[in-house]
């Protein structure tokens, strides 16, 4: 499995325990983690982390977030990728959606991009 996911630390901590309980294997961080960007860290710095750390960040920043990839991109820096939450979704359906990503997907399927949950 090569898929990592950074969750937002707006989303709540019940999708990683879940998507763990699922699928053990699974990496699954959150901002405030030890070794993740800590709580309240700017959203610039986040993506760079995210580019160094080779995670797909999980996200309900929809207005914000396309603006920081456009200038990271414009930066030349890569991100593996933003998943952003679809509020029409059940927690089970995102967990499945990510799961299945995580065990289909290659590395850099999601580069670069933003992807508006439902996905599949």
């Amino acid at each position: 499995m090569i898929i990592k996911y950074l969750l937002d630390e707006h989303i709540p901590l019940v999708y990683r325990t879940q998507m763990l309980r699922s699928y053990p294997q699974l990496q699954v961080w959150v901002i405030g983690d030890p070794n993740a960007p800590p709580k309240g860290t700017p959203d610039p710095d986040i993506l760079c982390w995210c580019e160094e750390n080779r995670f797909i960040l999980v996200t309900n920043n929809r207005k914000t977030m396309p603006v920081h990839l456009a200038e990271d991109l414009a930066a030349n820096r890569h991100v593996p990728g933003i998943f952003i939450l679809n509020e029409d979704m059940t927690m089970g359906q995102i967990m499945e959606e990510l799961i299945i990503v995580a065990e289909a997907a290659l590395e850099d399927d999601y580069q670069d991009r933003i992807s508006f949950m439902q996905l599949l």
